[in-house]
């Protein structure tokens, strides 16, 4: 694995600095401030993910032929550092990341048409139904029926989780087609519009506290919802191997950048606060050894990235490191929002909802303080999603060291 960077990519590198610096314009920058999440309001995000399909950056991972990048290893992970360090939005990994490579993989020719190019441009918005009430990380036990009828599947049952639910357009979703031989035997994958008469939409209130309609989470239920088969992806019942090929894509996501650009913002904050013998909060010997072990351990985290990621750009897929992958970047995550709360102090008590408006008027404090106390609550589910970090923990020791 060769660390250093080519005259050719040392350019590429100014390249992304000068375009995010003219394209990551001030109101983006504002609102990216107040997030608590890393993700922005409907309109923001897909004003920024537009910003990155006209300039042919919105898909690094895709292939050049459907529209990607057509990055080299070093450039996607030049890439992946200079956005992270920047700070701007992440694209919403639904479409782009989620759905767009089973539908690529296993999809026919007529859904590749129908739904790459939108997904590109984010000119539709997706989200997932996995999990229902008790089928979380035991995910193979979900129940929520799709009858065939004629040209249609009739969908019966709800499911739970369903991050920003209430801005899709269409929903890639997993149910149960047969009840005969194992669990995992009787899954499909469909591909469904939210607008379909029958589904409900309930929002589900969390810890961070947000406001209406900007929930991060919902709950959706289908009432006799049908849904054309043309629609499904691959065969019947094989819907449980498209969906462990889309939780490598979920899982094996690069944390390494992400986490940098946090501790650099914890820095940033612990230099203008005060610590208990009124120096700065950076200079308290405890404080730095708090920083310097988190940040051993996320550049640990980026050599071992930069390892798995070479050899994915070599054909090889992740497979079970994107476990280890996504417990480790999740809990790196949930301990350097904790120390974000502790550099903040007092000034995170009077707790924010409307954290992506930037106005302070009546504030308590700084405007770094308003996200801090919600970004705290939003991450503790960080080591929930996308399987439990237990559940990772079992895949591990199933598929690396046959336990």
């Amino acid at each position: 694995m060769d660390l250093a960077f080519s005259a050719e990519d040392l350019a590429f590198q100014q390249e992304v600095r000068d375009w995010i610096a003219t394209a990551y314009d001030d109101d983006l920058r504002r609102q990216m401030s107040q997030s608590k999440n890393g993700y922005l309001d409907k309109a923001g995000q897909v004003k920024w993910q537009k910003k990155l399909a006209e300039r042919g950056w919105a898909a690094p991972d895709w292939p050049v032929e459907l529209g990607g990048a057509g990055f080299t290893p070093s450039q996607r992970y030049i890439f992946n550092m200079e956005m992270s360090l920047a700070g701007v939005p992440t694209s919403s990994p639904m479409g782009l990341k989620m759905v767009a490579p089973v539908i690529m993989a296993f999809g026919s020719d007529a859904q590749k048409a129908q739904h790459l190019p939108p997904i590109l441009n984010s000119d539709i918005w997706w989200c997932q139904g996995y999990s229902e009430p008790g089928s979380g990380s035991d995910l193979a036990s979900l129940q929520m029926r799709a009858v065939r009828d004629g040209d249609d599947y009739v969908l019966n049952g709800s499911k739970i989780w369903t991050t920003h639910a209430q801005w899709a357009d269409w929903m890639f979703c997993l149910v149960r087609t047969s009840t005969e031989g194992k669990p995992q035997e009787g899954i499909s994958f469909l591909l469904l519009r939210m607008d379909t008469p029958g589904i409900q939409i309930k929002p589900l209130p969390t810890l961070d506290g947000p406001p209406d309609n900007e929930q991060e989470i919902n709950q959706v239920f289908f009432d006799n919802v049908r849904v054309p088969v043309a629609n499904r992806i691959g065969e019947e019942n094989k819907g449980w191997t498209y969906a462990k090929y889309l939780l490598e894509f979920e899982r094996g996501n690069a944390y390494a950048p992400g986490l940098m650009n946090m501790l650099k913002k914890v820095k940033r904050i612990a230099a203008l606060e005060r610590a208990d013998d009124g120096g700065r909060l950076i200079d308290d010997p405890d404080f730095r050894n708090k920083i310097a072990n988190l940040e051993i351990q996320v550049e640990a985290l980026n050599a071992t990235e930069l390892r798995i990621f070479s050899g994915r750009g070599a054909g090889k897929n992740i497979g079970p490191a994107s476990s280890m992958l996504k417990c480790v970047g999740s809990e790196h995550q949930q301990a350097i929002t904790e120390l974000t709360l502790e550099a903040v102090g007092n000034y995170a008590a009077p707790f924010v909802r409307d954290t992506w408006s930037a106005a302070n008027d009546g504030r308590a404090g700084p405007d770094y303080a308003g996200p801090a106390a919600p970004a705290y609550f939003n991450y503790r589910k960080a080591s929930i999603y996308a399987g439990s970090n237990e559940i990772q923990r079992n895949i591990m020791a199933k598929m690396v060291l046959g336990l």
